[in-house]
């Protein structure tokens, strides 16, 4: 791309604008593919496939291409200590959602994250911390959604306009963080690249279409996928250092795939018994 730039004579802002507006138009097209098949494969693989790194995962590899190993590892602390604002956001959305409308459901939700994450940044975390955060959080969002995960949801098909909106969110996160990952730091870029873009669509198109309840049950799954999310954080944190961004970025790909891919056959499993 360097000699691209400089055989075409590209200023260094008129080069960083395009290379921002094709990572931007990356990410959308991963977010539609992967939230279209949420939306139609239930409430299970839904939440599942929710919660893989759809719209984190691109922008840690451009985090990687812009910064050192060591600040991606930070981000992914920053990013494991934003797992559990999402995981508050789901079990809220779901616990709202049993009895009330879309626009109260999900503007509770966000309150909440808003307030976790503001309540999170007053803390300087270490990996312990953060892991015994998770813990506890997945923990009680698990005991509260037990009994919601079930209820089944009908098929829909995405409409273009749902399809646009979710383009323009996730393309808009990005060109945020990228943009001003040099400034914010880290710990606070790991923690954007986390905002629940892919969750809070889900939530905003499936609840209007087949109401609170079996969106309640997307979200209670994903719950269950934000923890093998966590241990995906975690795996980046621990080995960017060690392997370098794009070892450690191929492994915790890997090991966020790998675990829901072993949720989904053991709740098929518990499910045919």
């Amino acid at each position: 791309m360097s000699g691209w730039r400089k055989s075409r004579n590209l200023s260094p802002d008129v080069y960083f604008t395009v290379t921002l507006i094709i990572r931007m138009a990356v990410t959308a097209a991963f977010l539609l593919a992967a939230t279209v098949t949420a939306e139609r494969a239930g409430p299970l693989i839904g939440g599942l496939v929710a919660t893989l790194p759809i719209s984190a995962g691109p922008i840690y590899i451009f985090l990687a291409i812009d910064h050192d190993a060591h600040f991606v590892g930070q981000s992914a602390l920053g990013s494991l200590v934003g797992n559990v604002t999402n995981i508050f956001f789901a079990l809220t959305y779901a616990l709202m959602a049993q009895k009330r409308s879309l626009a109260v459901s999900l503007s509770v939700a966000f309150a909440v994250w808003i307030g976790i994450a503001w309540a999170a940044s007053l803390i300087t975390w270490t990996l312990t911390s953060a892991i015994a955060y998770n813990v506890i959080a997945l923990a009680v969002a698990l005991w509260l959604t037990a009994s919601m995960r079930h209820v089944r949801s009908p098929q829909v098909k995405a409409r273009w306009h749902d399809l646009v909106m979710r383009a323009v969110m996730v393309a808009l996160l990005v060109g945020v963080v990228v943009t001003f990952s040099y400034h914010i730091g880290p710990t606070v870029s790991g923690n954007l690249a986390v905002f629940p873009i892919v969750l809070s669509s889900i939530i905003f198109i499936l609840h209007r279409r087949v109401g609170g309840p079996p969106t309640a049950a997307v979200m209670a799954n994903a719950i269950i996928g934000l923890g093998g999310f966590g241990i995906a954080c975690l795996t980046l944190a621990l080995t960017a250092d060690r392997l370098g961004s794009v070892l450690a970025l191929a492994l915790t790909l890997a090991v966020s795939i790998g675990l829901n891919l072993v949720i989904f056959f053991m709740r098929r499993r518990l499910v045919a018994a």
